[in-house]
This record gives C-alpha cells, structure tokens and sequence, in this order.
C-alpha cells in the first residue's frame, strides 16, 4: 500500500459579473484555472491566502485572556424598545406602561414577544415600578453613546444579562471593549473603554464581531452603588476591590520591569498598545481570528510613557480629559435641533444634521474615524433621527469631535514609542 499524503489546496477567486463569470468558467477548468497553492497552518489551517509570517513573534505576545482574570461579552436585553432609553425618564415611562394595568394587547405594541425563556404576561406580574426604578442605570450603548438601562434580569432572558461580570460595572471601573474575531472585510478598530454597564453591540452591531469586556476591578460586593449616579455622597467604608489581573501575567511583568506598575498603569499600557497603528497594521491578520494579544515592555521607561498615553485616551474616551473643557466645535445655527439627514462637507467642515444645523470645524480625518464597525460622528446624529438634539447631546457631540482629533495625535506619539519596540525577540509569556 502506498503510504497516505496530505492532500495539496489550492486557492483561486472570480470577480465580475454574471455574464463574465460565466463565461471564464466555459473556457476553463481545474487544470487551466490559475490558483495559488496554499499551505495551511495549525492552529487555525485558513483555506484563504493569509500573510502568516509573524505568527511566531506575535504568539510569544500576551493573550488578553491570560492577561485579566474575569472577561465576558456585553449585554443583550432583546428588548432594547422596552429596557433601553435615550435618557432615564424615557425608560421610566416606558416601564410605567408595562406594569400598569393597560391590556396586553396595547403592551405589545412595545413589539415585545414572548420567547422559550420569556413570557411577556409572566413578566409583568413578576415586576413592580418601584422595585424597577431602583435598577435604572446609565448605559454604555455604543462607542461615545451613553444611553440608559433597566438592568432587570427577569425582564431579559436567561443568560443575556451577562450580571457575573457586568456587576462589578455597578460600582467605580472601567472595562477594556474589543471583539474576538472580525468580519473578513473588517480592519482592527475594535477597542475602546465603557465605565458602566455595556451593550453587546457597543462597537459593532455584527454578530461575528461581538463586543467582548475586559474589566480593570473586580468588587466583592455584587451590589450596586447607587450613589455613583446621584450627587448624594457616600457615607461608610468603600467597597473592596481587587484588580482583574492574573497572577502569571504579574510576575511576568515585575520580572521584566523589576517593580510591579500598578493596576491602572498596566491598563493603561494596554490601551495604548491596541491603538498604536502600527501594531494593527503589522498583526492585522492575527487580530482578526482571535483576541488581541499584548507584547511586554522591554523597559519601564517605555512602559510609562505608553501608559501615560494610554490614560490620555481613556481620559478622552470617556470624555473627561480637561482638554474637551473648550471644544473649538462651532454649533452657529439656531432652529428645531431635530435630526433630519446626516451629511458631511468636507469643503466647509460642517455635519448637517437638517436643512438649517450644522456643526462645523471637524475634518475629514475626524469624521471618517471608526471605533470598531462605526463612523462615530456620523453614527451618533443618524441613531437620533426624527429626535430633537438636548443640550447635552449638542455638546457631547462636539466633545466627540475634539477628542477623536486628539485621538489621532496621540496616536502618532504612540507610534514613535512603539516602533522602537518591533525589533523584540525576548518576549516571552
């Protein structure tokens, strides 16, 4: 008997139009076909072409799964009509309608359905309006939109909550966003920070690109502190929190600094790291099948200056960087602040959001920037179509803007750091 071989693959794509295609395929077959011999590879033995040749520096980097204890995808209500508000008093009015004594038949016009795990008449004799006003909370729905939340678990289906791990954003934290795998026709732009309970979706809507959170604390106490979203101060002991860091990944980088950053600092660092553009361009292919992964610093000296960089971005993000204090946004119209059709000029600087509004001073580069599958600026004014901006909406927007061109600068800064880091080959995890 002959002794097995692996079977060779061979790779070959067709574009154009029907009519084209189908002629290419008249005049030729498998032998006559050019194609591409490919040589899949393990782990992941792509039947596509795909420049792999980094695959074994990029490895010896920290995968964000070894690197903090707990993580999970985001929230997905499945009744984002009935849950999820632009501000809180449009949740409440919702909610009174729904534990009120209306009939079904006028509730289900909040298009809710009943499901395997949910049943709407259940639901409603199952909650009351005060106990649901207690757990309405501000919700971080997509990049830079910050919306609000009944975050009642018997209102969304069974596992969706994701509470094991969205319970430790009740309380002070923040939580690093980003996706584990992408669509074939997307580019790494998924990172970014959420401070409070997080939409599944927060920086893609596609369901390969599932908003994943990694969060810097873990808290011992599951339940909420609602003084953070009152201005009542808080009186007694804070509670207990304990970074969300493996110990492997903490000795790894004592060992190599010869001191132990803080928790924050490491967070930081990592922030920048993942908005360095050279490193999403040099791994793009690894950041598409996988979570990222993080190289170690060769020094503290760079580990600090990257970490200081890395606390501007989320500073900016989270728009609270002192910086956003004076916009440079011009908003010179007045009129019916209603949203009616987005459109950007790039001649003049402006976003007009209806026929007499604009915006203006944001450049291109600002206005085409994504934070994961979204053009943010243009995303923000079309999620609010047929809505009047508030005031708060006016001015988060402009912060926006001045913080993403702040975004873009540090990002260069973050570049002429990490590009002194490519040559590692000692990094080891």
């Amino acid at each position: 008997m002959s002794k097995k071989k692996l079977a060779k693959v061979f790779y070959a794509d067709l574009w154009g139009t029907r009519e084209e295609k189908f002629r290419f395929l008249e005049d030729h077959d498998i032998s006559t076909t050019p194609r591409q011999e490919l040589r899949p590879t393990a782990p992941y033995h792509f039947f596509v072409p795909r420049d792999f040749s980094l695959q074994a520096e990029y490895e010896k980097f920290w995968k964000l799964t070894k690197i903090f204890r707990e993580w999970a995808s985001g929230v997905k209500t499945h009744r984002d009509r009935l849950l999820v508000g632009f501000n809180k008093g449009e949740v409440l009015q919702r909610l009174t309608v729904f534990t009120g004594n209306l009939p079904s038949e006028f509730i289900r016009k909040l298009r809710l359905r009943d499901t395997r795990d949910w049943k709407l008449e259940e639901a409603r004799k199952r909650t009351k309006l005060e106990e649901l006003k207690e757990k309405l909370y501000p919700y971080a729905y997509r990049a830079f939109d910050k919306r609000w939340i009944c975050y009642e678990l018997k209102l969304i289906d069974r596992g969706c909550g994701r509470w094991d791990l969205m319970k430790h954003l009740l309380h002070e934290n923040v939580a690093l966003a980003t996706s584990r795998k992408l669509a074939a026709s997307s580019e790494f732009h998924h990172a970014f920070i959420a401070d409070t309970v997080s939409d599944m979706g927060f920086i893609s809507s596609k369901t390969s690109e599932n908003s994943y959170f990694f969060p810097l604390h873990l808290y011992n106490d599951s339940k909420p502190q609602r003084q953070l979203f009152s201005n009542k101060k808080t009186s007694g002991q804070k509670r207990k929190r304990v970074p969300n860091l493996t110990v492997e990944f903490l000795k790894a980088i004592k060992s190599l600094l010869g001191t132990e950053p803080s928790p924050e600092e490491i967070f930081y660092y990592i922030y920048a790291v993942l908005y360095s553009p050279t490193y999403r361009e040099r791994y793009k292919e690894f950041l598409k099948i996988d979570f990222p992964r993080i190289p170690l610093p060769p020094d503290y000296a760079s580990f600090k200056e990257l970490s200081c960089l890395g606390k501007e971005l989320v500073d900016l993000h989270l728009l609270k960087h002192p910086a956003l204090n004076n916009t440079g946004i011009g908003f010179p119209e007045s009129g019916s602040y209603k949203v009616r059709k987005v459109q950007y000029d790039e001649k003049t600087q402006r976003v007009h959001f209806n026929q007499d509004q604009y915006f203006e001073g944001i450049p291109k580069e600002v206005w085409e920037y994504r934070i994961g599958a979204y053009r943010v600026m243009e995303k923000y004014l079309k999620d609010r179509k047929g809505r009047e901006l508030s005031r708060d909406e006016s001015n988060r927007y402009m912060k926006m803007a001045k913080a993403l061109r702040l975004t873009i600068h540090i990002q260069r800064k973050i570049d002429s750091v990490y590009n002194q880091l490519i040559p590692w080959r000692r990094l080891e995890n």
